[in-house]
């Protein structure tokens, strides 16, 4: 199932994906990232609820911005490889 996932979502995942060897990988960062990337859809999910009460078209912008972090966030976290969470966790 995870190889078909990571079928579908390659053209998300191939932007996180290098060949360099992950120098500062720690399993932790991938459970933060999913961690955050829930936080994020959670977040997403609540501006949608106040978006809707504001009748306002411009309210939309965070549940839109929210969702995509979070999505990618979590895409990455469960379907990427190490070096796509190094990569986001950046080299520091």
């Amino acid at each position: 199932m995870k190889s078909i996932l990571q079928k579908i979502f390659w053209p998300i995942l191939k932007v996180f994906e290098t060949t360099e060897e992950p120098v500062n990988y720690k399993p932790s960062h991938r459970v933060i990232l999913n961690i955050v990337g829930s936080l994020f859809v959670l977040l997403s999910l609540g501006s949608a609820a106040a978006a809707l009460n504001s009748d306002q078209l411009g309210a939309l912008v965070p549940v839109v911005v929210f969702f995509c972090i979070g999505f990618v966030s979590l895409l990455v976290g469960t379907l990427g490889s190490d070096n796509a969470v190094a990569k986001i966790w950046g080299n520091k």
